[in-house]
């Protein structure tokens, strides 16, 4: 009875995420001028309704004072695809991606119309671009969330953080937000050579989908006197959480 229950729960989770998501895209298709007010709050939602479907068991984990600042740029490890939907699920942040996003079927559409800021990364030129969009949206308000590692690199920390999250603090002032994501069945969550498809599915099929998101004490720019320092204390925090989180 138990898993006639759940299997009923888990089907009308995925029912509700195709129909919500065949809204999205149909909303996809309105004018940016509309669609800049309208989307990018039923995008939060859709994340939150894609977890569901994935029956994540998505946590948080607040390990500091007070309250959250009212903009921050948010920087995660990224050892997994399923944050792309986790960390938007939880925060209002507009993310950055690499540019092959925007041309995936479905998910790309979806993307390109909740403001996702894109970057070729292979291209200085647009590395540039990303850096100084990434700016300008922290200037203006928005929350933005990013991966200093430049991508999916597997459970461990690769061996660099990249410059582009803390030159956007350090030059609009707004204060770095450190997520540490840690996954339970890190085995399964780990995202190698997998066709996004493949993954998902391992994802959804684990045996422990606990989900443990870790937000610490936000980076106050004004406390370094170069992106770079920021840099070098966020890459030494992370090893730290690594190695008590994964170790």
């Amino acid at each position: 009875m138990v898993a006639l229950l759940n299997l009923l729960r888990r089907a009308m989770a995925l029912l509700d995420f195709l129909l919500f998501s065949l809204l999205m895209l149909a909303l996809a298709w309105l004018p940016r001028a509309l669609s800049a007010y309208v989307y990018p709050p039923l995008f939060h939602r859709w994340c939150r309704i894609f977890v569901r479907a994935m029956d994540v068991d998505l946590r948080l984990h607040q390990h500091y004072r007070g309250a959250l600042p009212q903009h921050y740029v948010l920087i995660a490890n990224h050892p997994s695809c399923f944050e792309d939907i986790g960390i938007p699920a939880l925060f209002p942040v507009r993310s950055l991606a690499k540019a092959e996003v925007a041309d995936w079927w479905f998910v790309g559409r979806i993307a390109v119309a909740s403001g996702t800021l894109f970057v070729r990364r292979e291209s200085s030129e647009s590395r540039k671009a990303a850096s100084q969009a990434l700016t300008d949206a922290a200037r203006s308000g928005h929350c933005i969330a990013l991966y200093p590692e430049g991508g999916c690199k597997g459970r461990r920390l690769a061996g660099r953080f990249f410059n582009g999250a803390f030159a956007a603090s350090h030059e609009s002032g707004v204060p770095i937000l450190p997520v540490f994501l840690y996954y339970r069945a890190q085995e399964d969550f780990e995202w190698g050579d997998q066709h996004l498809l493949v993954k998902m599915w391992q994802i959804a099929t684990s045996r422990n989908r606990q989900a443990d998101y870790h937000v610490f004490e936000p980076i106050d720019p004004r406390n370094f006197e170069s992106p770079e320092d920021m840099k070098e204390h966020a890459y030494r925090l992370y090893q730290g959480w690594q190695k008590r989180f994964l170790e």
